[in-house]
């Protein structure tokens, strides 16, 4: 992937990445009429969004994406300085292998953008003595040719020595096509892709109503839109948007804390030096990873993947010191190079299936509304594949990809 980091996008966004004019809110009578019918209104631009704008706009269609929030903001879950991006995946296969293809598309978005938006630093994954994870991430990894390393315990130590875990830890496995990706440039670099197609991106603009047909109207708090589809990817905004068109999928939104530690000796967590990381069952049954000095100078992002369950709309009412608790005794315990209390604290939201696998899906009653839901804490590196999913969908075509695993019906019928 590309390594420099200039810019041509100085007509697009300026050096924070907010937008410059470029939202192409047109006001000319034929934009406005309600009598313009789009071939896909897709709601919601986190990066799910739009990348699935993106793609559609790529294969002609006429495109508008909505944003509820004005650009850029902090109330959903594709904002932030960085995700991780693996291959990793345990027994699901067939997350590896659409992450084959991600890469591929984040690499592209990179030359396009001509900017950094991936730092490939590895990535440990933690396991558990007397558990089948990291056997099974080791055979995923093989069968599908990412190249990886297996560390026994002592190996491990003597890799790491700034980390400190009991012997009850079996090891560890090195993936070494993951890294970081850069969260927030890489959704302003699709969005202004999709913008230089000649997309239309209306942000500021919350969607109030849907109302299904041959051709769907989508009523917001400024105009009325006709589109012959519309892709639903508003993040944890959904299960209240899918109960107003008749279904009750089981959705969880979670607020997630995102704590930054500082290091003792700086550039011991250096990303040249140490990858991202993961343990599996570190606090209770939950997940705990972390980010190399990447984001702020000296600073570590080490994060629990579960928080308290929360309604979108009042997130900063929920009650999450315990988090923060738990985390501080984690990094005091088996991260002593770092001060054991977070030095900044930030959050977004994660929203859940039971299975944690996504829900791409056409509602079960109106096939000309697609669904992309529940992305679970892992969403955001399949972002370019998924949104290729999606805009395929709302051409009323079938993707190549095997949909089973994203399928509404695998919940309870209770639940349709």
């Amino acid at each position: 992937m590309r390594t420099d980091a200039c810019d041509d996008n100085s007509k697009l966004t300026n050096d924070n990445g907010a937008f410059l004019n470029s939202r192409n809110k047109d006001d000319s009578i034929h934009v406005m009429t309600e009598d313009l019918v789009y071939d896909v209104i897709i709601v919601g631009a986190g990066i799910v969004g739009s990348y699935t704008a993106y793609h559609a706009k790529r294969t002609g269609k006429s495109t508008l994406l909505l944003e509820q929030f004005p650009l850029p903001h902090s109330r959903g879950s594709s904002h932030g300085q960085s995700r991780t991006i693996r291959s990793a995946y345990g027994d699901l296969e067939y997350y590896t292998q659409m992450m084959t293809k991600a890469f591929r598309m984040w690499n592209e978005l990179e030359d396009q953008s001509r900017q950094t938006l991936f730092r490939q630093t590895g990535l440990l994954c933690i396991g558990q003595k007397g558990t089948k994870y990291l056997d099974k991430t080791t055979d995923c990894l093989r069968k599908n040719k990412t190249p990886f390393r297996r560390l026994d315990y002592e190996e491990f130590n003597k890799a790491f020595p700034m980390l400190s875990y009991p012997s009850e830890v079996g090891g560890a496995v090195v993936d070494y096509s993951a890294g970081l990706l850069l969260a927030g440039r890489a959704l302003t670099a699709v969005q202004n892709q999709y913008l230089k197609l000649g997309g239309l991106l209306h942000d500021g603009e919350k969607m109030t109503e849907i109302i299904p047909g041959e051709v769907i109207k989508v009523k917001t708090e400024a105009r009325l839109y006709q589109a012959k589809a519309v892709v639903l990817c508003v993040g944890p905004w959904a299960k209240k948007v899918l109960t107003k068109l008749g279904l009750d999928v089981p959705l969880q939104t979670q607020k997630i804390k995102v704590c930054y530690w500082k290091e003792k000796t700086p550039g011991t967590f250096s990303s040249r030096h140490f990858p991202v990381f993961s343990q599996l069952k570190a606090i209770g049954p939950h997940l705990v990873y972390g980010v190399p000095c990447d984001e702020y100078p000296d600073l570590v992002k080490v994060c629990l993947h579960y928080g308290p369950t929360v309604d979108p709309d009042y997130r900063d009412t929920a009650n999450d010191r315990w988090v923060e608790d738990a985390l501080q005794k984690y990094v005091k315990e088996h991260i002593p190079g770092l001060e054991p209390y977070p030095v900044i604290t930030e959050s977004c939201i994660y929203t859940n299936t039971p299975d944690e696998d996504f829900v791409l899906d056409r509602h079960p009653f109106y096939n000309n509304i697609i669904i992309g839901a529940g992305f679970s804490g892992h969403g955001f590196k399949l972002a370019p594949v998924v949104g290729e999913i999606l805009a395929t969908m709302a051409a009323g075509k079938t993707p190549e990809q095997d949909m089973t695993y994203f399928c509404l019906n695998r919940f309870k019928k209770s639940h349709l």
